[in-house]
């Protein structure tokens, strides 16, 4: 940061100036990529790779995680740009770079669009180009399509914008073969579906964030009956989905069975979602534990398919 320039900060929802110079460091800056996120893009991404058919030269396949991780903490850093008014009326987000003031909101525009030219180039030159076009359209779905476009105007913010999330195992199965094929199309399919019962439990226990912030998301605008609802509902629609791949002998055993039992576990998450009547955030334990389950459920599935792919190698 140019230290004869203010950062900016927000106060009370009010962008100001303030004279702490020099604040942000390396870490302000990997915040912005939102690590959390950028590691199960990658990890998804990097699943649908093991097990796609042919062969990838190691490097060219590290090149392409690493694009992939650029590009996912390109559109995390814009969204963040874009948001940094809402984020700081949050509690949960309140104390990111930007609403805190310790990076100028110009300086993670800049580094924001760096980094995504710069991962879609490289994937392209590297990799091929229809890998990178994948990576371009996940940048900008998840920024024009769900942070500009969706997020502020519509409850059904995350069901479309969960497309955004869903494309990692495409980039990944194109990287390796450059093409798409039934399987990459149901991972995306299933993360699609995982979105919105994963982020509506996160919405419920922090619908008061979201309705400071003038955020529609479903627990705001239509409540906690109608959103447990929709929960059980997608997760009814997801369990079927995930189980696709086996019935349909893309995958083996392993992954089928895993699907099975953990998809049985994220039923009965939900149901005890919908059974919950609480409307206090810390009366919400069925809704953390749902959310929390939901991170190991999709890590779960991923690592079993690419266990499956070793010991029953059906992609060889």
């Amino acid at each position: 940061m140019n230290t004869t320039e203010l950062p900016a900060t927000y106060v009370a929802g009010e962008l100001q100036a303030t004279n702490v110079a020099g604040l942000a460091d390396w870490r302000d800056y990997f915040a912005l990529l939102k690590p959390r996120v950028m590691t199960l893009v990658v990890f998804s991404a990097a699943c649908a790779m093991a097990v796609a058919p042919g062969h990838i030269h190691p490097v060219i396949g590290f090149v392409a995680m690493l694009c992939v991780a650029v590009g996912a903490g390109a559109a995390g850093a814009l969204n963040q740009w874009y948001e940094a008014d809402i984020d700081a009326l949050m509690k949960r987000t309140a104390n990111r770079p930007l609403p805190a003031g310790r990076v100028d909101r110009g300086e993670a525009l800049n580094f924001g669009v760096a980094f995504a030219v710069g991962s879609v180039a490289i994937m392209g030159v590297a990799v091929n180009w229809l890998a990178a076009a994948i990576l371009a359209v996940s940048i900008l779905f998840y920024v024009l399509v769900y942070t500009v476009g969706l997020k502020r105007r519509t409850p059904q913010n995350i069901v479309i914008g969960g497309a955004a999330g869903a494309f990692p195992p495409l980039i990944g199965w194109a990287a390796v073969t450059g093409d798409i094929s039934a399987l990459p199309v149901l991972l995306f399919a299933l993360i699609f579906l995982w979105t919105p019962p994963h982020f509506w439990a996160l919405a419920l226990f922090m619908e008061a964030d979201y309705s400071k912030a003038g955020v529609p998301m479903l627990p705001v605008t239509a409540g906690a009956t109608a959103t447990r609802r929709q929960i059980l509902l997608y997760t009814l629609v997801l369990v079927p989905v995930s189980l696709m791949p086996w019935a349909l002998g893309l995958t083996g055993w392993i992954y089928g069975g895993t699907a099975l039992v953990f998809g049985l576990g994220f039923i009965a998450c939900a149901l005890a979602v919908w059974r919950n009547t609480a409307t206090l955030a810390a009366d919400m334990a069925p809704e953390k534990r749902m959310f929390r389950f939901s991170l190991l459920y999709l890590f779960m599935l991923f690592a079993a398919l690419v266990v499956d792919y070793w010991i029953l190698p059906w992609n060889a």
